[in-house]
């Protein structure tokens, strides 16, 4: 993994939390039609790498060169990942920790 690169912050109503994120300093860096039928909105500090995402659940988002790679690499260290999905946005593949909580790989 190279980067934590989205932090998805679950949200209530995503138009309002975007205009609270707005009022703190981020910029709007995606805002689009969502894969589940609701809208990715992916915010972002000018100069910062990492984004985050208003979202309807909670995740973390890791970039990496060689998703198979690193799949391979946390299987053999015992850790579960899901089939990897290929969409537009790149291939994605989703874990859970200890706790239950959601981690991605993501390949542009």
């Amino acid at each position: 993994m190279k980067s934590v690169e989205i932090i998805m912050v679950p949200v209530k109503d995503r138009q309002k939390a975007k205009e609270f994120y707005l009022k703190l300093g981020f910029q709007v860096i995606v805002e689009a039609p969502g894969a589940h039928g609701d809208t990715w909105i992916q915010m972002g500090i000018p100069g910062s790498d990492t984004t985050i995402s208003l979202a309807g659940f909670q995740g973390i988002i890791f970039e990496t060169d060689n998703i198979e790679k690193e799949i391979k690499e946390l299987n053999g260290k015992g850790i579960e990942v899901g089939k990897i999905d290929n969409t537009p946005w790149g291939r994605f593949a989703w874990l859970k920790d200890l706790d239950g909580n959601s981690l991605c790989l993501h390949e542009r």
